[in-house]
């Protein structure tokens, strides 16, 4: 049962990892002008804050997931300006140059940025609450044992996708011409960009509207 239970979580794990929304295309972008190192770890800290959300969720710490919700505004403010501010430099520089062995500094960067992007979404608690229970993770299976081995398959699940990802992307950097790293650039600092600009329009349409 307990395996079963991992499984599912694993399932879960990639089901909520696999859109490729702003965190997907930041994941891609420093795969391929960083490394693989760096775009794994970077899937790691989106994998990790699945896991959080996951914990919040089976354990039924309502107080941290109030709390998070409560600040959803503040949070997706900045997740928007974060996304502005990287989508910018992209859009700024000229294309960078493709780098290997990033520095452990960099690479714990490129952890906590994703792990805190990932977070202004804390709305996510909320499907991964509704989620377990369609699970069976409730009544006389709602233990800590089983909660906890759900979670652990969540986060190995996710992690599993950015490690296929960041891996499959990484296989093919070396035939990406110059002009196609370009167009990357380019086109992934436009989207992140305008992810943030949508994010921070979004949030201002409904907390003014709220106001009303």
């Amino acid at each position: 049962m307990l395996l079963v239970f991992f499984l599912k979580g694993i399932a879960v794990g990639a089901i909520i990892a696999v859109p490729v929304g702003p965190v997907g295309i930041l994941c891609l972008r420093r795969t391929i002008f960083e490394g693989q190192m760096a775009g794994l770890v970077s899937g790691l800290g989106a994998a990790s804050a699945d896991a959080f959300f996951g914990v919040i969720a089976a354990f039924g710490l309502t107080f941290i997931a109030q709390s998070l919700i409560g600040y959803e505004g503040l949070l997706r403010t900045g997740g928007g300006c974060y996304l502005l501010y990287i989508g910018a430099q992209a859009l700024a520089r000229p294309t960078p140059a493709v780098e290997e062995g990033r520095g452990r500094d960099s690479l714990l960067r490129g952890f906590l940025s994703t792990f805190a992007l990932t977070v202004t979404n804390p709305i996510t608690i909320l499907v991964f609450i509704g989620i377990f229970e369609a699970l069976g993770l409730s009544g006389a299976r709602a233990t800590f044992l089983f909660a906890g081995v759900l979670v652990a398959g969540v986060w190995a699940g996710s992690f599993l996708w950015w490690l296929l990802l960041s891996f499959g992307i990484g296989m093919f950097r070396g035939v990406i011409g110059a002009r196609q790293l370009d167009w990357i650039s380019r086109g992934s600092g436009a989207i992140l960009f305008l992810s943030g600009a949508a994010l921070l329009a979004t949030t201002a349409v409904r907390y003014l509207g709220g106001w009303r």
